[in-house]
């Protein structure tokens, strides 16, 4: 199957994947089988096998992954995240004017080392959203300073957009974050911003009592400000040792990668916290095998799915209408990312799928692949935040014990505002 008829049939598979995705079905078996689908239609079903295959051992990718989802699961056994998150959470007790943004922003500091938004969520609502609500902030609104900030993993090393959007862009990862870091923090301060102004609209940032006394604090928590740190080392050990005077003052400096820094980082939190080596190895381990199995499994079939999209010509033509139409190819760059994750929960396979299919001909339309693969990939993570169904809302619903929906209508405007802003920044500036 070729030509015209080829076109739709892909685009006919594409629809399909999209709407299998928003009903939430399993994002690997749905985008593996259309992918796979869309071979076979052309008699050519090995392409599939051929994508997955060489997908498989992708060095930078597996890498940069797995080592960190080993260091956070290091960091959950040392239990040293809980110490980084209640030290934030003591220092917003005295800065109780500004606590809204203030959670925004310790939301997404804390998303730098524990990338997932539902696990981030979890670690930090059980804590951010009972002291919000117990200074009189509505529990939704409280949910949605959360939610906010599930976008810091953008400042992570071992976020699996960073080393795809690295490859194409020729660039190792910690530039690649030099480059979109700005528009990230912007893109958060606007939301928190705007959150901050809707509560005070609303009449949300205070007045709420909590009959039920459903929320409480652990003031108890003694915080050890050595452990506290320990999270941040390899992200702020990766960021220092890339600076060129650094560099050149170091000469050493330039052979430390994303691995080395995390197992430096794992060390240092076993040493501090004289956790069992073993056990804390086991968990290293199981870490890198969760990262490669549920992240790099996504990237695994992704590439099947654009191999399919690739046999069929629909990558052809989609570049090919975007030639004639570059007014588009913003739009379709951030808006695309962004819808998808709003109405699937999730913006990464639509993101990765993009970048590996459209984003390697950002030159074509006169766009950097940086800049184009960034703003894709930060679109999705906003439209996630502007999700009801998204994980890490349903767990901050939970912990909050409102409607996800509740939440969602409180964020759908910072989220639009910080796309659009993410947008200009990236692509136009």
């Amino acid at each position: 199957m070729s030509g015209v008829f080829g076109v739709i049939f892909g685009a006919v598979c594409v629809i399909a994947a999209i709407v299998l995705l928003i009903k939430r079905y399993e994002t690997k078996t749905v985008l593996f089988g259309t992918g796979l689908v869309m071979t076979i239609a052309t008699l050519k079903p090995l392409l599939a096998f051929d994508a997955f295959q060489k997908s498989m051992v992708s060095e930078g990718l597996i890498w940069s992954i797995c080592s960190v989802m080993g260091f956070s699961y290091v960091m959950k056994i040392t239990e040293v995240d809980k110490h980084l998150v209640n030290g934030l959470a003591k220092i917003l007790m005295k800065a109780r004017p500004v606590l809204i943004p203030g959670v925004v922003i310790c939301t997404f500091l804390v998303n730098i080392s524990l990338n997932s938004a539902a696990g981030v969520t979890a670690a930090v609502g059980t804590i951010f959203i009972p002291l919000l609500i117990s200074v009189g902030v509505k529990p939704a609104m409280a949910a949605a300073a959360v939610i906010f900030g599930t976008w810091g993993s953008m400042l992570s090393p071992g976020l699996s957009h960073q080393p795809i959007i690295a490859k194409i862009s020729g660039m190792d990862v910690i530039e690649v974050i030099k480059v979109h870091a700005l528009t990230d923090i912007t893109a958060m301060l606007t939301a928190a911003a705007t959150l901050t102004i809707m509560a005070k609209i609303l009449k949300e940032d205070k007045g709420y009592v909590d009959e039920t006394n459903s929320f409480k604090i652990d003031t108890n928590f003694k915080v050890n400000p050595f452990y506290a740190v320990m999270p941040l080392v390899p992200v702020v050990m990766l960021l220092v040792l890339s600076m060129q005077d650094v560099r050149a003052a170091v000469p050493w400096a330039e052979r430390i990668a994303i691995p080395h820094a995390m197992l430096i980082g794992a060390i240092l939190c076993i040493a501090a916290t004289r956790t069992n080596p073993a056990k804390a190895t086991n968990e290293f381990f199981s870490g890198m095998g969760k990262g490669y199995g549920e992240i790099f499994g996504i990237i695994m079939c992704a590439a099947v799915f654009v191999a399919g999209m690739k046999s069929l010509g629909l990558v052809d033509a989609l570049i090919t209408r975007l030639k004639n139409s570059e007014h588009l190819v913003s739009i379709a760059a951030t808006y695309g990312p962004f819808l998808l994750g709003v109405v699937s929960g999730s913006g990464d396979a639509a993101t990765i799928a993009f970048n590996e299919s459209v984003t390697i001909h950002a030159k074509t339309f006169g766009l950097e692949p940086v800049n184009m693969g960034s703003i894709a990939a930060l679109a999705g993570a906003i439209g996630r935040a502007a999700s009801p169904i998204a994980g890490a809302t349903i767990v901050a619903a939970g912990i909050a014990k409102v409607s996800p929906f509740e939440i969602a209508k409180r964020t759908a405007p910072g989220a639009v505002l910080a796309s659009i802003i993410s947008m200009v920044m990236l692509l136009y500036m």
